[in-house]
């Protein structure tokens, strides 16, 4: 049976999580969580978090409010990757947008923004 100490976590442990909106499909973001994060993602119903940059945990909402409410957590197939499917409280990006992924590549490599950023 697989579990949390199956994760294949990176060198600095944390491990890649994918936020997609349980409702639309829509991919919200990408954070990375350790093993603590993950723990309080599992057992509180709200996103955790590890902070590369302030180097601490990070509960999505702390200060925003919009918080993200847990719907289902996976890993996939190689056990490298969490998929976090969740209700999103609010704007997920820190710009105020619905999503982190507003802005599109053209084959040009010139970027489109998609959706006002806030």
């Amino acid at each position: 049976m697989k579990s949390i100490e199956n994760l294949k976590f990176n060198d600095k442990e944390l491990i890649p999580a994918v936020i997609q909106s349980e409702e639309t499909g829509e991919v919200l973001m990408l954070g990375y969580m350790n093993e603590e994060s993950l723990r309080r993602t599992l057992t509180s119903g709200e996103v955790w978090f590890y902070s590369r940059s302030r180097q601490e945990l990070w509960h999505k909402g702390e200060t925003s409010g919009n918080r993200l409410l847990v719907r289902s957590v996976w890993t996939d197939c190689d056990s490298d990757t969490i998929l976090v499917k969740a209700k999103p409280l609010g704007p997920v990006c820190h710009t105020g947008s619905r999503t982190c992924f507003f802005q599109k590549f053209n084959e040009d490599g010139s970027v489109t923004v998609l959706q006002d950023e806030g």
